[in-house]
């Protein structure tokens, strides 16, 4: 069968556009003969739970699911009550670009809270951290972060440290959307533990489809005490896979070595490529800080219609203007090259 596309047109809207990287395709084919029993009862379920264990510690347990949302639902419904609630910020992705799943699907009060670069912090999560024992409010019971946050910006391990400790302070555990976390690692250039286990993240989202894995992400329980019925859950919102040794196996590649590490620092590299050579084209400006493979800017919106015609990305703000451009693990130099480019060539010859 013949590509119904050109390989060689790349993308900046996500890195979820990216295709599946050759070294996971080699994993799912090696575990393809024969038979394994279904769900999860499997020799490459068995041994990604051991990879798992290698990352985060011993008392690490992971769950594949198909998608990034449910296991931003099946993580926060194992941690909470029906009486209780999530404080998150207001971009956060559980709240803005999940169609309402964690309130629908998952019956979850989201607390929203405020704030400028897309990061809480222990003074930010007091705004929404009140009200215990009062039946007429949902009772606060975790704190959601991202890292990295949908605004690209990162949380370092101090600061992780801090809302964990914090949060567990006043009762609350502490969920962590990772669905960019390798992003997030590599950046700061820390094992991933250093950014969950070792800071106190108590379940944490790990991301698999945005770095590399045709389908797969997983809830990854590190603190059992902190979630309850996860296998249950995971069935009952419809994310038990028959043929989880397809999904689990594509997990043991993407950690048992260095992939994970080798992917996301192309993705970073070429996000911190994609800034330096859009910065400089005048009317363009840059609006947050570059600091893994997002890159966040204003140009003029004529602009923006014509260049999204040649390389697809995605407005973030329409009131401001403000465009998201990403970069993935497949992203390569030539590729930031050709847009930075077409970018220019879109920009009118004379700015205000």
């Amino acid at each position: 069968m013949t590509s119904r596309h050109d390989p060689r047109l790349k993308a900046f809207a996500s890195d979820n556009y990216a295709g599946v990287h050759p070294e996971i395709l080699q994993a799912i084919a090696a575990a393809n003969g024969g038979h394994q029993t279904a769900y999860g009862e499997d020799v490459y379920t068995e041994a990604m739970g051991e990879v798992f264990q290698r990352h985060f510690g011993e008392r690490a347990q992971a769950w594949p699911v198909f998608n990034g949302t449910a296991a931003n639902v099946v993580s926060l419904r194992s941690m909470t009550a029906h009486w209780e609630a999530v404080i998150c910020a207001e971009s956060a992705h559980i709240n803005t670009d999940e169609g309402g799943a964690p309130e629908v699907a998952g019956g979850i009060k989201l607390l929203t809270v405020p704030t400028p670069d897309g990061k809480l912090t222990p003074e930010l999560i007091d705004r929404q951290a009140w009200g215990f024992g009062d039946v007429h409010r949902a009772q606060p019971r975790v704190v959601s972060i991202s890292n990295t946050t949908e605004l690209g910006t990162l949380y370092t391990a101090d600061e992780i440290a801090a809302i964990c400790s914090h949060a567990h302070d006043l009762g609350l555990l502490v969920h962590l959307d990772g669905s960019r976390l390798t992003n997030a690692a590599a950046a700061l250039d820390v094992p991933l533990r250093a950014l969950t286990t070792d800071v106190g993240v108590d379940v944490l989202s790990f991301g698999g489809t945005k770095i590399g894995l045709l389908y797969g992400e997983a809830v990854v329980v590190l603190n059992p005490a902190a979630a309850t019925g996860v296998d249950y859950l995971r069935k009952t919102f419809m994310q038990l896979s028959s043929k989880m040794r397809f999904v689990s196996a594509q997990f043991e590649a993407l950690l048992s070595g260095d992939l994970w590490l080798r992917n996301a620092r192309q993705a970073n590299a070429m996000g911190r490529r994609l800034a330096e050579a859009v910065g400089g084209i005048p009317g363009v400006r840059l609006t947050r800080p570059v600091e893994a493979n997002a890159v966040f800017a204003i140009l003029p919106r004529d602009v923006t219609e014509r260049l999204a015609k040649r390389f697809r990305f995605y407005t973030w703000n329409e009131a401001t203007g403000e465009v998201r451009w990403m970069c993935a693990f497949d992203t390569t130099e030539a590729d930031v090259d050709a847009f930075a480019a077409a970018l220019a060539d879109e920009m009118p010859t004379t700015h205000p």
